[in-house]
């Protein structure tokens, strides 16, 4: 079983989870993830909390969502590497920063989030499906 690895620029926080209990990847083009991230999307991998293994400090800021959920996101207080992120009434599953895998080579985007808050210089990838808000649960 493949185990995938990752963490922050400065090596602080590392993590690792088998491939095979990612739920899914996706590309969120929310005002939130462009800020968090410094970019037009935040590309993040589903994964459930209890499948990722994880060391070193990471300190956290939550805001509220559109839908009036919590959107909490780590990162290293040491480099301020996005990490993850997750929504706090579904705690149980997390959103890896696919930015701070080791080898991201493996990932595969099944769809995007926020169709209509993407920059023009951040387009939505046409070969996904995408969704103009919030997936539906």
């Amino acid at each position: 079983m493949a185990t995938e690895t990752g963490g922050c620029l400065c090596g602080q926080v590392r993590y690792e989870f088998a491939r095979a209990a990612v739920v899914s990847a996706h590309h969120c083009h929310c005002a939130d993830c462009q800020k968090s991230t410094g970019s037009g999307k935040a590309t993040i991998i589903m994964v459930p909390k209890s499948a990722i293994e994880a060391s070193g400090e990471i300190k956290t800021f939550t805001v509220e969502g559109s839908a009036g959920s919590h959107v909490t996101r780590g990162f290293c207080p040491e480099c301020g590497s996005p990490v993850l992120s997750f929504v706090e009434e579904m705690a149980d599953l997390k959103f890896i920063k696919a930015g701070s895998l080791d080898d991201s080579s493996w990932v595969e985007i099944v769809s995007s989030f926020w169709e209509t808050s993407a920059r023009p210089w951040s387009p939505i990838d046409a070969n996904v499906p995408a969704v103009p808000g919030n997936p539906e649960a």
